[in-house]
């Protein structure tokens, strides 16, 4: 059974939007299509941090991911 929720991001080109995220990954994480990436086409990727904020990592091109 997966677990899902709502949480809001931090930082980067999508802050503070809000987005569903699937829970069940120990390393999780979500790559979104954003007009504000440094690359067209690529995705933001944000994951939660320490206290379970969601936060900007990095900008990567579509093919990288």
């Amino acid at each position: 059974m997966s677990t899902e929720r709502t949480v809001e991001l931090h930082g980067g080109p999508l802050d503070g939007q809000t987005v569903p995220v699937t829970l069940d990954d120990e390393d999780a994480w979500t790559a979104i299509i954003s007009d504000g990436c440094a690359y067209p086409g690529g995705r933001s990727v944000y994951a939660p941090d320490p206290a379970g904020r969601w936060v900007w990592e990095q900008d990567v091109p579509w093919e990288a991911l």
